[in-house]
């Protein structure tokens, strides 16, 4: 059996990756912050699916907890062949809205955390010849949209460059961006989300499934819907000031993710 672990691994996107990961055999390193939650989870895939699920309670936005992490991908007796990235917040508000503290919080668990993290599993992936990491971020990545989108477009350009840099090593990198997705990530930010048209909504098992097709064909961005295929090829036509507006009167409110 091959073993994922997977940051921010109680919701969401996170759990979709869980479900099917373990689904389709694999052992798991569940990371997040809230203990119950994680044991919780650990135990009901292990008795649904037959794999072992070890739980790792971790801070990313502390020094401590993305070390703790660091330490697990590089035991070398018990690898990790996928790092899934996928811990993540939205801030709600504008810029200077937005305490400095959170924003550097933002980026502590969006760039730090997945720069350490990458790093500490590709080290070992490569000396393997073999292994995978998706790292997450979003669609919002393409468009004006504060530290949340500027943290998202440096998750893709570090995730494309280090998988151009790691090109025949055996070790796949590649960076997600789903649009709006059906998970805790609005409510935790406070953010309201009734504006939102039905159709922009994803669903996170399905986004999953999308990912980690491409992962295996070998590509480094996926984003898991034609739509949203459409919607960023209208993006990169579109002039840079109306997309800044649009994004401030609607990304800032909502926060895609």
């Amino acid at each position: 059996m091959t073993t994922a672990l997977i940051t921010g691994a109680t919701a969401g996107i996170g759990a979709a990756f869980a479900r099917r990961l373990a689904a389709e055999g694999h052992n798991l390193v569940l990371v997040a912050r809230d203990t119950k939650r994680l044991q919780e989870q650990a135990t009901e895939l292990h008795d649904r699916h037959g794999i072992e699920a070890e739980v790792l309670t971790a801070d990313l936005a502390q020094d401590e907890g993305i070390a703790s992490v660091e330490k697990r991908l590089a035991d070398r007796k018990n690898p990790a062949d996928l790092l899934v990235n996928n811990a993540g917040f939205g801030n709600k508000g504008r810029f200077l809205e937005v305490s400095m503290a959170d924003e550097l919080t933002m980026l502590k668990v969006h760039c730090e955390a997945v720069l350490r993290l990458t790093s500490a599993a590709t080290e070992s992936m490569r000396d393997r010849g073999r292994g995978g990491v998706v790292n997450v971020a979003s669609v919002a990545a393409f468009v004006p949209r504060g530290t949340y989108g500027a943290s998202k477009a440096w998750v893709v350009q570090f995730t494309q460059g280090a998988a151009r840099d790691l090109a025949g090593s055996g070790v796949r990198l590649m960076a997600l961006c789903p649009g709006f997705v059906r998970t805790e990530f609005h409510e935790r930010a406070g953010m309201g989300t009734d504006n939102i048209p039905g159709w922009m909504w994803l669903d996170a098992d399905k986004v999953v499934a999308t990912a980690l097709a491409d992962l295996a064909r070998g590509k480094s961005l996926s984003i898991p819907d034609p739509r949203y295929k459409a919607l960023m090829g209208v993006v990169k036509l579109a002039p840079r000031g109306l997309l800044g507006g649009l994004s401030s009167r609607t990304g800032r409110k909502y926060g895609p993710q």
